[in-house]
């Protein structure tokens, strides 16, 4: 069983194409908006509520005034009325003035006799009627003003002025500080959101480690455990997990029926070739046409029975059934060896060799399967007669053997997948050339079930270097 567990990096949480930043900063931007929304209706609302009251208190005056005018007038005179009628409406934050129709000063409240203060006010004349506010010099006023008529007399103007700054500051005051609460509040609740999407998130990002890690070999090991998961999430766990095991299943299946085929068919086609390798020798009455015919049907046999023994190596590795007889092999004794045994080749193969003996553990008929299928693609892909090279060096605690050629070399896109199976970078040469398009898959099975590695470096026209590492001995 296989259990994937994972924890973000910091590049994936700030990836913005990732589903868990684009909820947070939707969510986000959902709650601003709803919040900022609360804040704009709470701050029209107070100002509503403050402007109505003291639009509600400047009607009032406006209504009572010439009426208390009048009454004081039936004591005095009428200017001395009106005078009494401001001076008893009047207080610090309420001004009270008369214009004549001449726009003289008729009569006026006592902190504008004194000059104190809202000498601006009294020079200002387009005052709506309707009460509205309006700044001036740094405070707010509330501004309204009426025709005063009084006993049928016309008067002229009175004007009403509510100086509301303490109440407008103490306004923005508190909406400064709802603001402040609100960006504090929208700051925390994003991080909560954030804290909270990355919880639920977590069952998918180990679905998605998992998958980035699986491979033929666990298929059938992978096992996904997601605790406290939502259900659609654990829905798709277990239809991913069907998935697996019925692709582990089919892989199985393959596998096997790769081995069986090849076992059966091994048996008569090498029985075959024996039979028209025997024809061709004994033969001495065919023509040239039937000799060639029975050359091309003893060589395609070959190539076949190659071939199904290459498909039975790979099934049993991948099952489990490739052993490897292991002991201490000299590698300065097994190169000069696996020279000897290519000098048919029309390309010669030179060796280098340190002074000092390197050892590793390995199965000494597998290493000399990889080195004659490394030199026999280098002959075949190689349009140079020069030789190929085998060098043996110490790398570390490590033994390091180089197949170098001056082949045709190997495109960068390709160099990833030529240890694949059938794989070949140029088809149209592959057919002229042969072989079964296993070769290096079963040497990288080898190399690495002897417990050492394989790369391959190549530039296109300039050749290829194979190096091998395995461990000391």
């Amino acid at each position: 069983m296989l259990l994937i567990k994972s924890s973000p990096s910091v590049k994936q949480l700030l990836h913005l194409t990732s589903l868990r930043v684009r909820l947070t900063l939707g969510i986000a931007a959902m709650s601003i908006l709803g919040l900022g929304g609360v804040v704009i209706w709470i701050s029209w609302q107070m100002q509503s509520i403050l402007v109505v009251t003291h639009k509600n208190n400047t009607s009032y005056i406006a209504e009572r005034f010439p009426s208390d005018v009048e009454i004081y007038s039936d004591m005095v005179s009428l200017r001395e009325g009106t005078q009494k009628a401001i001076d008893n409406l009047s207080n610090p934050q309420t001004l009270l003035w008369v214009k004549s129709p001449q726009g003289d000063i008729w009569s006026q409240s006592q902190v504008l006799k004194m000059g104190m203060r809202g000498n601006d006010l009294v020079s200002l004349t387009d005052i709506s009627p309707q009460p509205e506010l309006q700044r001036v010099n740094n405070r707010y006023w509330l501004l309204c003003s009426t025709k005063l008529v009084v006993k049928g007399v016309n008067l002229g103007n009175f004007y009403i002025a509510q100086d509301i700054t303490r109440d407008q500051m103490m306004f923005w005051s508190v909406m400064r500080s709802l603001l402040i609460i609100s960006v504090i509040a929208t700051i925390f609740m994003t991080m909560a959101i954030a804290w909270y999407i990355q919880t639920s998130l977590t069952p998918l990002k180990r679905m998605s480690q998992m998958t980035q890690d699986i491979c033929t070999e666990t298929l059938g090991k992978v096992q996904i455990e997601l605790e406290n998961a939502p259900s659609e999430v654990k829905e798709l766990a277990g239809t991913l997990q069907t998935t697996l095991t019925r692709l582990s299943d089919a892989w199985e299946d393959q596998r096997q029926l790769v081995s069986n085929v090849s076992h059966e068919l091994r048996t008569p086609l090498t029985v075959v070739s024996g039979y028209l390798q025997s024809t061709l020798r004994r033969g001495n009455n065919l023509t040239d046409i039937q000799r060639e015919a029975l050359a091309t049907a003893s060589s395609e046999a070959e190539r076949t029975v190659q071939l199904l023994q290459d498909l039975l190596d790979l099934a049993r590795a991948e099952n489990g059934g490739m052993y490897f007889h292991l002991e201490t092999i000299v590698l300065n004794e097994l190169l000069p060896e696996i020279a000897g045994m290519v000098h048919q080749y029309p390309i010669p193969v030179q060796i280098s060799l340190p002074d000092d003996l390197i050892k590793v553990k390995g199965d000494k008929n597998r290493l000399k399967q990889v080195f004659l299928n490394l030199i026999d693609n280098g002959v075949k892909y190689s349009h140079s007669p020069e030789p190929i090279f085998l060098k043996l060096s110490q790398e570390k605690q490590q033994a390091k053997i180089e197949v170098c050629d001056r082949g045709v070399g190997i495109p960068l896109a390709d160099q990833t997948r030529i240890f694949e199976r059938f794989y070949r970078v140029d088809e149209a040469r592959s057919r002229n050339v042969g072989g079964t398009g296993l070769g290096l898959s079963i040497v990288k099975t080898l190399v690495e079930g002897m417990g050492g590695t394989i790369k391959v470096v190549s530039q296109p026209d300039q050749g290829t270097i194979f190096t091998i590492l395995f461990p000391l001995s």
